[in-house]
């Protein structure tokens, strides 16, 4: 057979490497009897190569029909390493030809990404005040703790399972109630994704398209807000990544532990944000299915065993739950039945793609669209609302995913190329196809679970056509890729025109460049190629990377956020219906006003709590309406976040004299206070430190606890005050606030019966002092 000719090799005057192992040479389970492959070269070969260059060589030859495959692109060029390790023996071999450069570039990315995202994080303070008071919660009780509970006293939970509170409150319980206590561990799963997709590429396509994953990870805009933040999609993200990778390392070898292990991951999923972690199951179960190197028996006893992994491992916190008896547990946050059952399917499940979320503060997509939400459709992770936050390189990512299954489909049908590509492009896929259709709530953040999927098919599918640029198809597809993502860069920066404006265009003018020198990739030198394809991908990161930066100078707070540049609206998808408004029954003070008398916070409706110590700004940006992002926080130092609705989105300001009043004879009470909204009473909660109990959960809808229930604590003497106004101006479900619901009923009878308190620029009553002793 000729030798293959190596640019590198012959530029440092060597003589040329050995060919690569056929198309159609088989790396995975059976290797053996393939016979033996080439020897890789030794030392540093062509790893120097710049960006993910270092990943590929020239192209091999096509397989014949039906022989197994081996991966398509590998280490080091041009007779690639398996990029597959089956065994420690194949470890050992591939270690010693690991480029120098390999080991303390994955450290320098996961420091970099480190850094990044540690940047400026004690501004955001509590973050969503939601999650924060619940974290508070389990910080001072172990039921509380299990549960996911709204206050120490256990009087409601949060509306969510509660596996994401868990590394929190251990924080908490270990470094005190803070900023950094609570965000820090979103940070380290952050880092932890990062790790997992690099480790999962570098395995497939090598260490130089491993680098180019992490790094378009770490520098999608969303990625950046929400491993900053106290959601629980921080955690669901790291563990869909966990999951693909468990389920690529099984269709490498056909172990049944690692699919096992993938379904312990989604179990838990389940357990951090419900049915959204079953959105992935679709396409690896099937890939699975057809790909895996062993009989079709065992494939599905082996998918057996992991569905039951699944159950177990997402099951026995539910089993718990519903078996506790009601009386003595939390009521379930959320739910219209204190069930848990009833929340992941309702509120949590079905209605949320059908709109029909029961104690919802809107929604109902309606014929064609996504009601207040934001419209529906294919184009929604690419419109005004949701492009900025994760679509920079998703045309890239759909060209690249399509070539690669182009160039693998005469595989043989265990190739674990091709499997690799259909597990993460189609976790994409169907994870992004129900976000665009789905007519319930919605908000811009969700999309951080494709942030994963995208950065592994981007680095896979940008090395794979990499080794083949010396084919004309290649090369045009590889400028095609650059080319729609400076195209589309171009058109996100345009959406903020008054944010860097030069760089849309420099964005443009060097992505257009460097797809030119990619169509002559496979006749022009070394260095022109080199220099095309780094230029590439600094233009294809430039726009993401400035979305990054003004996301991590910024603090963000409340309970909607969104990345990107502070310009960046939140139009429909983001923030709640138009027809909700501050104030009415239930939602204190006066139509878009939150504060004084009855506004139960400060002058300005959805000011986060101050957490540094120093008045806050308030307010909405340009006279922005109810639900858009306002600002607070310290001069100087702005805090975004979702806003308005009497306190329901943002929580409100507490001053020392409310702290005050609140913590006066705290510890005779099982609750200091009661708030309708949880945003409402967290904000006291988190001020106070002592318990505060959330009227009607979240929106003030729940029907929890009932007008009977309060009644009985109040005259068991276990509230001490209930604070005026939160919650939401409306509602559905039996605890709206038409009137009827039951966060409206307890108001009317508090306001009734009780004698009312000034405190600063807060309202309360007082449940100790009828009105009629006043």
């Amino acid at each position: 057979m000729t030798p293959a000719y190596d640019p590198q090799s012959d530029a440092a005057g060597g003589t040329p490497l050995p060919a690569p192992a056929p198309y159609g040479a088989h790396t995975g389970a059976g290797a053996a009897a393939d016979g033996p492959r080439p020897a890789p070269p030794g030392g540093r070969a062509g790893a120097e190569a710049a960006g993910f260059a270092s990943a590929c060589g020239p192209a091999p030859g096509v397989p014949p029909r039906g022989a197994h495959a081996a991966p398509v692109f590998g280490d080091q060029p041009p007779a690639p390493i398996p990029a597959t390790v089956t065994s420690p023996a194949d470890a050992a071999d591939g270690a010693s030809a690991t480029p120098r450069w390999a080991r303390p570039a994955f450290f320098a990315l996961l420091l970099a990404t480190g850094l990044l995202y540690l940047c400026n994080l004690h501004a955001s303070g509590y973050a969503n005040s939601f999650y924060s008071a619940a974290v508070q919660a389990g910080s001072q009780s172990w039921k509380a703790f299990f549960f996911g509970s709204l206050d120490a006293a256990n009087a409601i939970t949060v509306d969510k399972p509660p596996a994401a509170l868990w590394p929190m409150a251990l924080s908490v319980r270990l470094f005190g109630l803070n900023s950094w206590a609570i965000l820090v561990p979103e940070v380290l799963m952050g880092v932890g994704t990062v790790a997992v997709v690099h480790a999962s590429v570098r395995r497939r396509a090598g260490h130089g398209a491993a680098l180019l994953a992490g790094a378009v990870l770490a520098l999608t805009p969303v990625a950046a807000l929400m491993f900053r933040f106290n959601n629980p999609d921080a955690l669901l993200a790291l563990l869909l990544a966990v999951a693909c990778h468990l389920v690529v390392r099984a269709l490498e070898d056909g172990r049944t532990r690692w699919l096992v292990w993938a379904g312990v991951a989604i179990g838990f999923g389940f357990l951090t944000k419900t049915l959204q972690a079953f959105l992935i199951l679709p396409a690896l179960a099937a890939v699975y299915a057809v790909c895996a190197p062993v009989r079709p028996r065992k494939r599905f006893v082996q998918l057996a065993l992991a569905t039951v992994a699944l159950v177990v491992s997402g099951g026995w916190w539910v089993a718990v739950v519903e078996l506790w008896p009601a009386s003595s547990r939390p009521y379930i946050g959320g739910s219209q039945n204190n069930s848990f059952l009833e929340l992941t399917f309702g509120y949590n499940g079905l209605g949320r793609l059908n709109g029909e979320e029961t104690g919802s503060v809107g929604g109902g997509g309606g014929p064609g669209g996504g009601g207040g939400w934001g419209e529906t459709g294919w184009n929604r992770m690419f419109n005004d609302d949701i492009g900025g936050q994760i679509s920079w390189l998703l045309p890239a990512a759909l060209i690249l995913l399509a070539a690669a299954l182009v160039l693998t489909r005469k595989a043989g049908r265990t190739d674990v190329t091709r499997a690799a590509f259909l597990v993460w492009g189609g976790s994409l896929l169907t994870t992004a196809g129900v976000f665009s259709f789905m007519a319930g709530i919605f908000h811009q953040y969700y999309t951080v679970a494709l942030a994963p999927f995208l950065a592994a098919v981007t680095g896979m599918g940008a090395a794979a056509l990499w080794h083949r640029r010396r084919e004309t198809w290649a090369a045009l597809t590889l400028a095609a890729a650059v080319t729609a993502t400076a195209a589309w860069g171009h058109v996100l920066l345009h959406r903020t025109p008054d944010y860097l404006p030069w760089l849309r265009w420099l964005v443009l003018v060097g992505g257009l460049t460097a797809a030119l020198g990619l169509v002559f990739a496979g006749r022009a030198g070394r260095r022109v190629v080199l220099a095309a394809a780094a230029l590439g991908v600094a233009a294809s990161l430039a726009g993401p990377t400035a979305y990054t930066l003004s996301t991590v100078r910024e603090g963000h707070s409340g309970s909607i956020v969104t990345a990107g540049p502070a310009s960046t609206g939140m139009g429909g998808g983001g923030r709640p219906p138009g027809g909700v408004q501050d104030g009415g029954p239930g939602g204190g003070g006066t139509p878009g006003q939150g504060g004084g008398p009855g506004g139960g916070g400060s002058p300005q409706n959805g000011t986060p709590p101050n957490t540094n110590g120093t008045d806050g700004d308030g307010g909405f940006p340009d006279g922005g309406p109810s639900g858009q992002e306002g600002t607070t926080g310290a001069p100087g130092r702005a805090s975004r976040g979702g806003a308005g609705m009497g306190g329901l989105l943002g929580g409100t300001d507490v001053d020392a004299e409310a702290r005050e009043l609140l913590e006066t004879d705290a510890d005779d009470y099982t609750w200091a206070a009661a708030a309708v909204g949880a945003q409402n009473a967290a904000s006291y909660q988190l001020a106070t430190g002592e318990p505060v109990m959330a009227v009607g959960g979240f929106n003030g809808t729940d029907p929890s606890p009932t007008l009977a229930q309060f009644q009985r604590y109040v005259n068991d003497g276990r509230i001490h005050y209930f604070v005026s106004g939160g919650g939401t101006g409306g509602g559905g479900g039996r605890g709206g606030g038409d009137g009827t619901g039951t966060s409206s009923q307890i108001t009317a009878w508090v306001q009734a019966n009780f004698t009312q308190v000034t405190a600063g620029s807060a309202t309360f009553y007082d449940l100790t002092r009828p009105a009629s002793e006043s």
